[in-house]
């Protein structure tokens, strides 16, 4: 006679597991440029990107972008012009340190964010500016988002393909 042994693997409660909590550490860490003095804010959107602009009337020329340079953050030159366009148009480019803070979207939305925050913020720095940035459209905030799926269709307005048979 052949002896079978069976052995039970106890099962402990889901209750006694001691699990440690992990922190949560997130995909990219903003770095906040802290810098003392009077600055001027402006906050630009634009689709799913909102960028906070903060500017320095100090004559540096430095223009960070999450603590990065701003030639290194966004991947093009058309891109790096249209962030820095409102400064270019009033030939302000070494005149001012600027730091932004922004998320969401892609590269061109940022971009465009980027713009319209600066735009606001040398609004605030001199309001006579106002009229020339108003002119070549950089104060306006560009409205449009992408548009919502509907049910039935593969994408917002694309449908499946009809078949008469």
């Amino acid at each position: 006679m052949a002896e079978t042994k069976t052995t039970a693997k106890k099962k402990t409660p889901a209750k006694a597991k001691k699990t440690t909590a992990k922190k949560a550490v997130p995909a990219k860490a903003k770095k906040t440029v802290k810098k003392e003095g009077k600055y001027f804010e402006g906050v630009g959107r634009r689709k799913s990107s909102v960028a906070r602009v903060r500017i320095w009337d100090n004559g540096s020329g430095k223009f960070t972008i999450n603590g990065e340079d701003h030639t290194k953050y966004l991947p093009t030159e058309d891109l790096i012009t249209a962030a820095n366009g409102p400064l270019r148009k009033l030939k302000m480019l070494e005149k001012f340190e600027v730091s932004v803070i922004v998320n969401g979207g892609g590269s061109r939305g940022q971009a465009e964010a980027i713009r319209h925050g600066l735009a606001r913020a040398v609004v605030k720095y001199d309001a006579e500016m106002r009229l020339r940035l108003k002119k070549s459209g950089f104060l306006k905030r560009d409205p449009r988002e992408k548009e919502r799926k509907k049910y039935g269709l593969k994408k917002a307005r694309k449908a499946p393909q009809w078949s008469k048979r």
